[in-house]
């Protein structure tokens, strides 16, 4: 998966896509964050503007390869894709972004395009207000995707928990990785929330071909999806002390070449490494 030369539908649809459908994992999981020490692209915006979590629907929506082409290659082609969007599943991971909203500041948006896709979304929005009467504490917002997006760049700090359809989640997830300084940052999780199959943690970049072999590669994502991994095993405190590890290097380095240094992936990984022993030894 990502290797060059195979075709990125066929990593797709040949592993990805069957791992995250086959066990169940519906939540995919993003926290969006701008690191202490790492210069993000947005003007007057620092770490405590940019600190949310989106929460992406993972088996269904957008990506269920329902559709088909016909005539192929002929002036009357015609390709069709179709969205399937259950009330099952778009219950399940609204339920899920409102309860991780309820241990953060209880604010959840949600994604929609209701006023154009008058089937699927105006779905999901009924499901969103039904989910969200059980949920008091929680103000509510629905948003417009393309509004939405504009306000991730304009004012990220209002942002708190946003949950979204495959399609708008996996565009509104780039953007926000970008918020946070880097594509070797961002992690991931995808999540079998009942425990019946297991989860997949990876960094967001993918395999990063280019960098192969140069040892520029940023292990940070990785690292940070090794804590959230940590975290859904209840490994809280060591889960703790990876982030811990991961804030300091930020602030102090070393760093790889995508965010301004010089220092390798292999010198990173090892700053990393020393900072959990030395923490994990004054914890003893």
């Amino acid at each position: 998966m990502g290797f060059p030369g195979v075709p990125d539908h066929v990593s797709l649809w040949g592993l990805l896509l069957p791992i995250r459908q086959g066990f169940d994992q519906y939540v995919n999981k993003r926290p969006v964050r701008l690191l202490e020490g790492i210069v993000g692209p947005l003007r007057d915006r620092g770490p405590a503007d940019i600190d949310f979590v989106c929460i992406r629907e993972n088996t269904e929506g957008e990506y269920t390869g329902l559709g088909g082409r016909t005539y192929v290659g002929t002036p009357e082609e015609v390709a069709i894709q179709t969205s399937l969007f259950t009330r099952r599943g778009t219950e399940r991971v609204i339920r899920y972004a409102f309860e991780l909203a309820m241990t953060r500041k209880r604010r959840l948006v949600s994604a929609t395009k209701s006023n154009a896709l008058n089937h699927s979304m105006v779905c999901w929005d009924e499901v969103t207000a039904a989910v969200a009467a059980d949920y008091p504490e929680v103000a509510v917002v629905t948003m417009h995707v393309d509004a939405l997006s504009a306000r991730f760049v304009l004012a990220p700090q209002q942002l708190d928990v946003v949950v979204a359809s495959n399609l708008f989640g996996d565009i509104l997830t780039d953007l926000g990785g970008a918020l946070q300084g880097s594509l070797g940052l961002p992690a991931s999780a995808n999540i079998n929330p009942e425990r019946r199959f297991p989860s997949m943690f990876e960094p967001v970049h993918g395999s990063a071909p280019g960098r192969a072999g140069k040892g520029t590669a940023n292990p940070m994502a990785a690292v940070w999806a090794a804590s959230m991994l940590l975290e859904q095993l209840g490994e809280e405190e060591a889960a703790g002390l990876v982030i811990s590890a991961l804030e300091h290097i930020a602030r102090s380095g070393p760093r790889t070449i995508d965010l301004g240094g010089s220092g390798s992936t292999s010198a990173v990984g090892a700053a990393i490494e020393q900072r959990i022993l030395g923490y994990a030894a004054t914890a003893q």
